[in-house]
């Protein structure tokens, strides 16, 4: 999955932290949320204007990053 399809960091939205493509919800927020044990269908239902391939993409966003590492 490409990410960046759906992922998007402007220095005017968020501090330039990653968020969803024309949200404010970061990827930060998402990893916590789910770290802290909610499930995909928790981050949707708090976050209704998000879609599971939202929540993918975030995956896919930090997968990239642990890879780097």
């Amino acid at each position: 999955m490409d990410y960046r399809e759906y992922l998007e960091s402007r220095p005017d939205v968020m501090l330039g932290k990653p968020v969803i493509k024309g949200t404010r919800v970061t990827a930060e927020l998402i990893l916590q949320m789910l770290s802290e044990g909610a499930t995909v269908e928790n981050v949707l239902s708090a976050y209704p204007h998000l879609l599971p391939v939202h929540i993918s993409a975030v995956l896919a966003y930090e997968s990239d990053g642990v890879e780097e590492v």
